[in-house]
């Protein structure tokens, strides 16, 4: 027997491992999915680790409205009888002798969207320094524009491209993203740090005459620090918020060079098979080097993003804006569709329409179109 046949073995009996006792309903040890050494198959036994369905949440999240109330009942009858009821109902909501109500509230939403994403649940984490996925990751062969920018340019003459340039208005785009946990826990059993990387690529594979070049790529590591959070707004879970740095480069000298910086807001809520997750961000100053310093008046000051999962197709609708209104209201809206093919990809079409495709296209407007295969989606 070779040594891949033994591994193969090894794989496939760990994974059966994984769905049966999932399909008992008890937790999958984490040490299984971390000891298949094939990164797909690793990643599909940490999904059914995670795969809860819609029941076993609401019984989480129930079970951690249960607990809340209770707390606030206790507080509110000691407060009553102390004449200290202020004080005492905030003290009794962040803390408790009951294990039982600890835990409770500290697995409300265990299963849902946002939590097998993230492993908000204090029952859903996983440990640090093991890759998941973060963004999409996809292949669009066929990645059309109606409007190909030839000559990008900025208010900055240094960021200014003079001599139109030979492009294909279709190219392939493709996209590559993970995340890994640097710690957790870091306030009680709350608070995580993670750090994240996407890369994205436009490549004129079509555009023989010029040698088939990369048009543009965009370089994106971000840190984040998340919290998990408990309630209710309208018929939404309020899941998570956090704070982060995130920077984004096409690695390019001048005049294609593109860079900036954010701290980026994040807020996330979920309910059955939606997700919304809200991000504000605040752009810090590059300074008189700046590439393009007009860039929050195209690209946006914030974006919405917006999934539905349902049978295997995630739809997810993404909005960026730049908060003002007038001329300077812009921004971009971005379709997504990943849909099951086979056991080993999906297909994926994506719409874009406005600004910021790319960096490189911050302030040109066009709309884009996009055909090919992915092998991992949100969710």
């Amino acid at each position: 027997m070779t040594l891949r046949t033994r591994s193969s073995i090894v794989t496939l009996t760990l994974l059966a491992s994984c769905a049966s006792v999932a399909a008992q309903d008890a937790p999958i040890p984490p040490a299984a999915c971390a000891a298949i050494e094939s990164d797909s198959t690793r990643l599909a036994c940490y999904d059914a680790l995670f795969r809860q369905d819609s029941e076993a949440t609401r019984k989480a999240d129930e079970q951690a409205q249960a607990a809340r109330e209770s707390l606030q009942k206790a507080a509110a009858e000691e407060a009553e009888a102390s004449g200290r009821q202020l004080s005492r109902l905030r003290g009794a909501l962040f803390r408790s002798d009951d294990p039982l109500l600890e835990q409770a509230l500290a697995n409300a939403g265990k299963g849902s969207l946002l939590d097998s994403r993230w492993e908000l649940a204090k029952d859903s984490k996983l440990g640090v320094f093991q890759m998941r996925g973060y963004k999409p990751v996809y292949l669009l062969p066929a990645f059309w524009t109606s409007d190909t920018n030839r000559t990008p340019h900025s208010p900055n003459p240094s960021n200014t491209v003079t001599e139109p340039q030979d492009l294909d208005n279709t190219e392939t785009k493709f996209q590559l993203s993970f995340k890994t946990k640097f710690a957790e826990n870091l306030f009680g059993d709350n608070g995580d740090l993670w750090g994240a990387y996407t890369q994205s690529s436009r490549w004129q594979v079509f555009n023989g005459e010029q040698s088939r070049p990369f048009r543009e790529t965009n370089y994106e590591p971000e840190v984040l620090l998340l919290f998990r959070n408990n309630y209710s707004l309208l018929g939404w879970k309020g899941r998570m918020a956090g704070i982060g740095f995130n920077h984004q480069s096409n690695g390019r000298g001048d005049p294609l060079s593109r860079s900036w910086n954010r701290i980026v807001a994040t807020v996330g809520l979920d309910r059955e098979n939606w997700a919304l997750v809200l991000r504000p961000w605040w752009r810090v100053p590059d300074g008189n080097e700046d590439d393009n310093p007009d860039i929050e008046d195209y690209v946006g000051r914030g974006d919405a993003m917006l999934t539905y999962v349902r049978d295997g197709h995630v739809f997810t609708v993404l909005a960026r804006h730049t908060l003002r209104g007038g001329e300077q209201s812009r921004g971009a809206l971005q379709l997504d569709w990943g849909f099951p093919l086979n056991r080993s990809f999906r297909g994926h079409v994506q719409a874009f329409h406005g600004y910021g495709e790319s960096l490189i296209d911050y302030n040109h407007k066009a709309t884009y179109l996009g055909v090919g295969i992915s092998l991992l989606e949100w969710y």
